[in-house]
């Protein structure tokens, strides 16, 4: 799970006071999901939120009560964005099941590659540095999580009715394993700056699978 979301610079010089990303709430978003991903929810200062996207602070009290609020629409907005690249790896993709989830695998690998391995897993990262101490963030990561779990496991279930998983496999609790040591591992190749973790987890997975 290491989808990033980028926020792609237009050429020449910004406007003086304008947006350079459109919508100002979207752009803050966008800014927190970086900064957030790469630096922490602690780390990472407001300031240095609103000065990426040039937001004055007033503008961002208007849309979030405070700090805590807009990590909380940030957990949503980025499990919004990850849910459609699941989507377009799981279901609209016409791999078969098994093929298709590797696909995922395979591009998640691409995506930590391709930002040196400073990134990671949003939600990973969150759940890692709040969940244990923020009742509020908790209960939404976990949240974020039981979805994305429901893709992995319909996902399963749709290689049992292709033949490719044994019938007698408990998808659900496969989904869950899957997402643990799938987080694990994103978690590793940070910490290494390789994917030799995630290319281990993802062949001992598939290995593991009951025909």
């Amino acid at each position: 799970m290491t989808e990033t979301i980028v926020i792609k610079a237009k050429r020449g010089r910004p406007a003086k006071n304008k947006l350079d990303y459109g919508n100002a709430k979207e752009a803050l978003l966008r800014s927190g999901v970086e900064l957030l991903t790469e630096k922490g929810f602690n780390s990472t200062g407001l300031d240095e939120i609103l000065k990426r996207v040039n937001v004055p602070k007033g503008s961002f009290y208007h849309y979030f009560k405070n700090k805590e609020a807009f990590g909380i629409d940030i957990i949503d907005y980025y499990s919004d964005y990850f849910v459609k690249k699941l989507k377009r790896h799981l279901i609209d993709s016409e791999l078969p099941a098994l093929e298709s989830l590797q696909s995922f695998m395979e591009g998640a690998m691409q995506g930590m590659d391709r930002f040196d391995y400073k990134r990671g897993c949003l939600i990973g990262n969150m759940a890692q540095e709040l969940g244990s101490s923020n009742e509020n963030y908790r209960a939404k990561l976990e949240s974020v999580f039981i979805i994305w779990q429901r893709h992995i496991e319909n996902t399963l279930d749709q290689a049992k009715r292709e033949g490719a998983l044994s019938k007698n496999v408990d998808s659900a609790q496969l989904a869950n394993f899957f997402w643990i040591g799938w987080e694990g591992a994103v978690m590793h190749s940070k910490l290494t700056q390789n994917k030799q973790p995630m290319e281990l987890f993802a062949k001992q997975f598939f290995a593991l699978l009951p025909i």
